[in-house]
C-alpha cells in the first residue's frame, strides 16, 4: 500500500471505483449501488467520517467478508453492517429508510466489545462482502426483495467477474492475506473457497455461521458462537 495513501483512501477509492460499476442483470433482478444512487451525496460524507475515524492510518487489516449487501442495510449506507442508531452516533448523519437486523448487528456488537471495542477491532479488521453490491429481485406479488449472488447459477455466473475483480481491489486496500473470515458457513464460504482455490487470494478462509443464523434459529447457543468468534478472530495465525 502506498506509504502516503492511508487505509481510508484506499477504501474511499474502492467506493468511488463502485459508484461507476453498471451491472445489467436478468428477469426480475437489479443491483442496488448506494454510491451512484439518489443518496449518494450523503453516502460520501457518511463513508468519509466513518472511514476517517477508524481506518486513518497505515495498518493492514484483516478481511471480514458477508455474502452481499441487504438492500435496507448497507446496500443504502455503504457501510457494512453497521446498524443506523450506531452509524448516527458515529457520524452525526441519518439516512431515510435505512434498517438492519437489530439481533444481528447486537451480536456483532457484542463480537466488538469482547474484542476490545469498535476502535481496537476496526484497527484490526476491514468488514466488506464477497458481491460488495447489494442484489435486488422482484417477487411475484411485486415486492422488492433482498437477494444473494450465489441464489442461483445463472446469478453467479453473471456476476463472477465482477465479485473477482472486487476482491482483488479489496486486496490492495491494505489487506492482510495470511487468513480470510468468511461470515456464512455454507453457499458463501463454499464460492469463496472455490475462487481462492483458483486465484489464491488468501493462506486460509476461516467459516463463520452468519448472526441471522445464530440469533434466528440457535439464540440458545448464542455464546457458544460468540466464543467461536472470538477464538477466531483472536487467533490469526
Amino acid at each position: 500500500m502506498d506509504k502516503q495513501k492511508t487505509f481510508s483512501d484506499s477504501v474511499l477509492e474502492f467506493n468511488a471505483w463502485l459508484a461507476n460499476i453498471s451491472l445489467e442483470l436478468f428477469d426480475n433482478y437489479t443491483i442496488s449501488n448506494p454510491f451512484n444512487g439518489k443518496n449518494k451525496d450523503k453516502i460520501k460524507e457518511i463513508t468519509k467520517t466513518f472511514y476517517k475515524k477508524y481506518y486513518n492510518d497505515n495498518n493492514k487489516r484483516y478481511l471480514i467478508l458477508g455474502s452481499s449487501p441487504a438492500r435496507k442495510g448497507t446496500a443504502t449506507t455503504g457501510i457494512p453492517f453497521e446498524d443506523a442508531s450506531h452509524l448516527y452516533k458515529e457520524t452525526g448523519i441519518m439516512i431515510d429508510n435505512f434498517y438492519i437486523n437489530k439481533s444481528s448487528s447486537n451480536f456483532l456488537y457484542d463480537v466488538m466489545e469482547r474484542c476490545g471495542g469498535c476502535e481496537k477491532f476496526y484497527k484490526n479488521f476491514f468488514m466488506s462482502f464477497v458481491c460488495p453490491l447489494g442484489i435486488v429481485n422482484v417477487n411475484s406479488k411485486g415486492n422488492e426483495v433482498n437477494s444473494n449472488y450465489y441464489e442461483n447459477k445463472k446469478l453467479e455466473n453473471v456476476l463472477y467477474n465482477f465479485i473477482v475483480e472486487s476482491l482483488k481491489k479489496q486486496i490492495t486496500i491494505g489487506i492482510e492475506t495470511s487468513v480470510c473470515y468468511c461470515i456464512g458457513s455454507g453457499e458463501n464460504f463454499r464460492f469463496l473457497t472455490k475462487i481462492n482455490e483458483q486465484y489464491k487470494f488468501f493462506d486460509k478462509i476461516i467459516a463463520l455461521e452468519h448472526p441471522r443464523f445464530i440469533m434466528q434459529y440457535n439464540s440458545k447457543d448464542r455464546d457458544k458462537y460468540l466464543n467461536k468468534y472470538i477464538d477466531a478472530l483472536n487467533n490469526r495465525n
